[in-house]
């Protein structure tokens, strides 16, 4: 029996000026995209301007920005988060736009595709764990991590050689898998924390 595809948010979580998320996440997209086992929405943070202060209650322009990432994330099945890692930890905008959303990670899986210098973004990967724990989301285990990501990848945006590949390979084999279980599961019985 044929699955439908699973509806993929990568979110670029961060908006730095001379950011290099941008070429990471144009490239993770390209590798989702070429698979027929999922569609991919990509939810850039440099496009989304959500105020630092959380609200019950958001004023109409708020409301609207919300309305352009929130029901994105609602009709997503999994989602992959593309971050860099600033002083040991993930981007300010990404802990944000996580802040703003609590239903609709719940019951869903969560990738990661980090880059940095040495540690290759890993250590903001293991700060983002818990707090989708937290959300009631489950992170898959494989990571697609890069080690000085600018010198990993040519002026066409595409990696030197052929190991990122194969890790987003990996990631996304393990999110289809959990995205697949968790969308039945949820289908036969809602989930609601």
């Amino acid at each position: 029996m044929l699955q439908e595809p699973l509806r993929l948010a990568l979110i670029i979580g961060s908006n730095r000026e001379a950011r290099f998320g941008e070429v990471v996440g144009d490239w993770f997209a390209g590798v989702a995209k070429g698979r027929g086992d999922l569609t991919v929405d990509v939810i850039d943070l440099a496009d989304h301007e959500l105020p630092t202060v959380l609200s019950q209650n958001p004023s109409p322009r708020v409301a609207a920005e919300l309305e352009k990432v929130s029901p994105r994330l609602a009709e997503a099945d999994a989602s992959v988060v593309v971050t860099p890692e600033y002083n040991h930890s993930y981007p300010a905008a990404l802990k944000n736009l996580i802040d703003w959303h609590h239903t609709q990670w719940q019951a869903k899986p969560v990738g990661f595709v980090s880059y940095g210098g040495l540690s290759g973004g890993l250590r903001s990967v293991e700060h983002l764990r818990p707090v989708f724990a937290e959300l009631h989301a489950v992170t898959v285990r494989d990571v697609v991590s890069l080690h000085m990501a600018w010198e990993r990848f040519g002026p066409d945006g595409a990696p030197k050689d052929e190991g990122p590949v194969q890790a987003a390979k990996v990631l996304l084999d393990q999110l289809v898998w959990w995205g697949n279980a968790l969308r039945e599961a949820r289908a036969k019985t809602p989930y609601g924390m």
